[in-house]
């Protein structure tokens, strides 16, 4: 086996992407396009069956860093079936250090109108769960006036006991939802992701999707393309949110960076 070959897994039968280790993290060697076609194929395997839905994660530097200091954060993204990179950070250090680089960043927000428009072809019904409620009916609305066909066909906010998420799920399946994108912040969503599998078979995916809801809902504007490119999006929400942000990235760079460095390849 070649030195290349042996930095990607392909697990092929039970549906796990082909990855390459990033950050110490084994992350989807997927584009855009190809990341799309998983879900449809994914989504038409599920339907009206007892298959249990896959659960899509992305990786960033926030979640690298939690990931090597939380247990039981790494216990939840270990079981996710596809780690897509949401970070330019990743596409960076997978470039300089790894024989197999990601092949592009792979932005939730940017993400979701590619499957948008994927989903109005092939039929896939689409859930949105999480947010405050006025962002959660503003993203929803933006939705159907932008996706006339698209079957978007429930949505809740992100404000919720656990002891509600059983009719939360009985809904969702009774709507017959082939995507269910999960906006509750990590390790939250995370958490919903794998605490409820079971109980949404039939459905394709769980789609953790972080602030998607506030961005789509107008409440956070996306930092400029350049500053994207150039891996300082980071610094523009800080800009933004310096009290609720700031901190966190101060905790977190650092140690993504040490493990970007150390842990790809």
């Amino acid at each position: 086996m070649t030195l290349a070959n042996s930095l990607l897994i392909d697990s092929g039968d039970v549906g796990r992407a082909r990855t390459v280790r990033v950050g110490g993290i084994h992350t989807a060697c997927l584009t855009k396009s190809e990341l799309v076609g998983r879900m449809i194929d994914d989504c038409y395997a599920a339907r009206g069956g007892t298959l249990l839905p896959k659960l899509v994660f992305a990786s960033n530097g926030s979640v690298i860093a939690r990931y090597h200091k939380e247990p039981s954060f790494k216990a939840l993204v270990d079981q996710a079936d596809i780690i897509d990179a949401d970070g330019m950070p990743l596409i960076h250090a997978s470039r300089i250090l790894a024989s197999i680089p990601l092949p592009e960043r792979i932005a939730t927000t940017d993400f979701v109108i590619d499957a948008s428009e994927a989903a109005i072809s092939s039929g896939l019904r689409f859930y949105f769960l999480g947010g405050r409620e006025e962002d959660s009916c503003r993203a929803y609305d933006y939705f159907t006036e932008r996706f006339p066909g698209l079957k978007l066909v429930g949505r809740r906010n992100g404000y919720f006991q656990q002891g509600e998420e059983a009719s939360i799920c009985e809904e969702i399946r009774y709507n017959g939802v082939d995507v269910l994108w999960v906006g509750l912040g990590s390790p939250l969503q995370e958490s919903f992701a794998v605490r409820n599998r079971s109980r949404l078979q039939g459905v394709g995916w769980i789609r953790t999707c972080g602030g998607l809801l506030d961005y789509y809902s107008g409440r956070s504007p996306r930092a400029p393309l350049w500053m994207q490119k150039a891996a300082l999006e980071w610094l523009f929400r800080s800009v933004l949110e310096p009290r609720r942000l700031g901190s966190r990235y101060l905790r977190t760079n650092v140690p993504a960076l040490y493990h970007l460095l150390t842990k790809t390849g």
